[in-house]
């Protein structure tokens, strides 16, 4: 019997799936976990995996094209199955009789690579021309495809050394090395009025998801802003000693020592670590603390989870790990998701102070400005001294004025007194 294959919910606040590429094709034989699809949802690109054994049979939503979660996107089934009115069925918006319906699954976090993309890959070039899999079809992978697409390269003149002739990463890697100059401009500028000249680039689904929801935070969400100045020279000295018996192979940061502290004060005032939630308010035991992290041409939000349980070196490890990922576009849509209350470090680019729009439905983000040098008054004389501004921009409709101030005289403390971390 034939199985119709729907777009699952991969992410909490996915309303479509855009299908990026397929990696099979039809008249493909699948093995149950094998990815047969990339999707892009509103957070990362992944594979998704068929949970049975069959023949791809028919595929119901081209590349490029946005799938509503329940969507039709293919049909496998046994070779030769007539599948013609379970495909019009399907196309129609109708139930499907005498077929499972079933939702793909996103490939497992060991197994997939989530990607970032600031532009979507497009399908496998046509399998007629110079193929180089077996059985005359052209086998490449969404790695391999992205970067030959990013590098206006063509697939078909390309040799695999994959299984099954598949073109894989490292047979582009070896093309671009050995073709100086292979890669070229997708499109070349157009000439607007008056001289100028432009390019459009095109959104990928992460960016433009961010372009509707950040307005859609700014509007609903009543924002207010709350800034605090921080005396930042002995937490500057504990992040030394930190790192002095850290080693070289782990990296401690200023960052890392935030995140606690904003853990630490989230435990103290957890109407901060709050979402707004239509009639009440939901307050959240665990600081999953998001960080903000430059991708591949967009923001990503990777969330470290529990912090109030871990130390500042474990923080500092989880840290490392996901901004790795993140400027690889290699997130999972769970390392992305469930955060509580965000950070947005602009300090290491010079910023000295900034506001942040906050990360629905979160209630807060807090912005951290640079360590900077100023003058200080201490025993009455003017001493040199550092300093670095935090701005929280907070939800009114979760907490008020006064709670948001006692948070942030909470961390000023703490960070004044980093000792208080290790109590």
């Amino acid at each position: 019997m034939a199985t119709l294959i729907e777009m699952p919910k991969l992410s909490d606040t996915m309303t479509t799936g855009k299908i990026i590429s397929w990696i099979k094709n039809e008249g493909d034989q699948i093995e149950a976990g094998e990815a047969i699809a990339e999707v892009e949802t509103d957070k990362a690109t992944m594979e998704l995996e068929c949970f049975d054994d069959g023949t791809l049979l028919k595929i119901l939503a081209s590349v490029d094209s946005a799938v509503p979660i329940g969507g039709p996107i293919a049909i496998i089934g046994k070779k030769g199955e007539d599948v013609e009115q379970m495909t019009k069925q399907a196309l129609a918006g109708g139930t499907v009789a005498s077929a499972e319906t079933k939702q793909a699954a996103p490939k497992s976090k060991s197994e997939a690579e989530v990607s970032a993309t600031s532009s979507p890959a497009p399908a496998a070039p046509a399998p007629e021309t110079k193929p180089s899999g077996e059985g005359g079809k052209l086998r490449v992978s969404p790695v391999a495809q992205r970067i030959a697409a990013e590098e206006n390269i063509d697939v078909r003149t390309i040799q695999g050394s994959g299984p099954s002739g598949r073109i894989i990463k490292r047979d582009i890697e070896a093309y671009l090395a050995q073709t100086p100059g292979a890669a070229a401009p997708v499109s070349a500028p157009t000439t607007a009025g008056e001289g100028l000249t432009y390019e459009d680039i095109q959104l990928s689904g992460i960016r433009a998801t961010m372009a509707r929801r950040l307005p859609e935070s700014l509007g609903p969400v009543p924002h207010f802003y709350l800034e605090i100045d921080v005396d930042a020279q002995a937490l500057l000295e504990m992040k030394n000693q930190l790192q002095s018996h850290a080693g070289e192979e782990q990296k401690i940061t200023l960052t890392d020592i935030l995140i606690k502290a904003c853990a630490i004060a989230l435990r103290r005032h957890p109407e901060i670590n709050s979402q707004f939630n239509g009639a009440s308010v939901r307050r959240f035991h665990e600081a999953n603390i998001g960080i903000a992290v430059a991708g591949q041409g967009t923001l990503l939000v990777p969330v470290i989870r529990s912090c109030q349980c871990k130390s500042i070196g474990q923080i500092a490890l989880d840290r490392a790990n996901v901004v790795e990922k993140g400027q690889a576009g290699k997130l999972s849509v769970d390392e992305m998701s469930g955060g509580t209350f965000t950070i947005s470090n602009l300090g290491m680019m010079g910023i000295t102070r900034f506001c942040a729009v906050i990360n629905p439905p979160q209630a807060a983000i807090l912005a951290v400005g640079t360590v900077r040098d100023e003058p200080v008054v201490k025993d009455g004389a003017v001493v040199p001294g550092k300093r670095m501004s935090l701005t929280m921009s907070c939800d009114h409709r979760v907490f008020d004025g006064a709670e948001g101030a006692r948070f942030l005289a909470t961390i000023k403390k703490i960070l004044e007194n980093p000792m208080a971390l290790c109590l």
